[in-house]
């Protein structure tokens, strides 16, 4: 919590909206929309000025009192934070092999533990207790029917946030206990220009790449580098090294890599039937070269190879091997 990020450009009216409405606060909040549009920095952000006692003009918290350093420091007694579960925390530096699994579920027990939060009275005189609950579409079913029995019957002074990126993954009945807010989502203008203040270079290409997300672009910078990589030899056809490469895309991870061929392929595709270049936009010479060599039915089928070792990325197979057999079979799209 301590490092999150100040709202956005594009969240700016959203936040005068809900500051300025402050005597109507709803018991359940629920701020949804596309990944990557800042929703959870957004949502800390609230947190934190709600538990405030002397919040500024425009409603964002001081960063003085006692309240906003147990915030920063991620002890506030009248805050809960609601993530899936980890098993024990892996290290970054030790091989994937020995890294424990994260876990993708909000558990029942971790609901139910919030009763004893729910039945306290708040450490300060504002009153208000936060739950803020991400993603909320990873509440499993028994967590969902939990969590709809507190927002039903809500305790005095408690305020739920959940965030969720798909709104058809959660129980209708607790949507209807929330007040939904949909996130805006920026427009180029606004990505570009706070990417460039950002010092990100290439933001454009970036942009297109990460379908309009301005934080994840700017998160994982340095993952374009490797994907630079990636792309100058998927740029090389049927001429690519299949037992060279492999290694190379699983690097950082299977799903990356996978994803990588995936929007690479797309963009054959796009361009083979329309034209248009949607990911890739500095690499349009060659795909439009590939474009014109390429195979459509295997491509198609492809496609589908691509979509299976995907939804496998997790489990424990050989991925060199299983990569190395998909690139294969990418080098075989081309007519020579």
């Amino acid at each position: 919590m301590s490092k999150f990020n100040p709202i956005y450009p594009w969240q700016n009216a959203l936040w005068h909206s809900l500051t300025q409405s402050r005597s109507k606060l709803h018991h359940a909040f629920l701020m949804y929309g596309r990944a990557g549009v800042g929703k959870y920095d957004f949502a800390l952000n609230f947190s934190q000025s709600l538990l405030c006692p002397n919040k500024n003009e425009t409603g964002h918290a001081c960063q003085q009192c006692a309240s906003c350093h147990w915030f920063s420091d991620e002890s506030h007694p009248d805050f809960r934070l609601i993530t899936p579960e980890q098993n024990d925390s892996a290290d970054e530096d030790v091989s994937s092999a020995k890294k424990t699994k994260k876990k993708t579920q909000i558990s029942v027990a971790q609901i139910r533990e919030l009763s004893d939060f729910l039945s306290l009275s708040s450490h300060q005189s504002s009153g208000l207790r936060i739950v803020l609950i991400h993603p909320a579409e990873a509440l499993n079913l028994a967590a969902a029917n939990a969590l709809l029995k507190m927002l039903e019957e809500p305790a005095p002074d408690v305020v739920f946030i959940l965030i969720a990126h798909q709104l058809q993954r959660l129980l209708p009945t607790v949507l209807s206990r929330c007040q939904k807010i949909k996130m805006p989502i920026p427009d180029q203008t606004q990505a570009l220009g706070w990417l460039n203040a950002n010092g990100v270079s290439n933001a454009a290409q970036q942009l297109a790449y990460m379908e309009g997300s301005p934080i994840k672009v700017f998160n994982e910078q340095a993952d374009f580098a490797h994907l630079t990589q990636i792309w100058g030899q998927l740029a090389l056809g049927q001429k690519l090294d299949p037992q060279f490469v492999a290694p190379l895309v699983i690097a950082h991870s299977v799903e990356m890599g996978v994803i990588a061929i995936q929007k690479w392929i797309y963009d054959i595709l796009a361009v083979k039937l329309s034209q248009q270049v949607r990911y890739h936009l500095q690499h349009a010479n060659a795909l439009q070269a590939l474009a014109e060599k390429v195979n459509l039915g295997k491509l198609f089928d492809f496609q589908k190879k691509t979509n299976e070792l995907r939804k496998l990325a997790t489990h424990p197979l050989n991925h060199e091997l299983q990569m190395e057999s998909l690139l294969v079979d990418y080098t075989k799209l081309f007519r020579v």
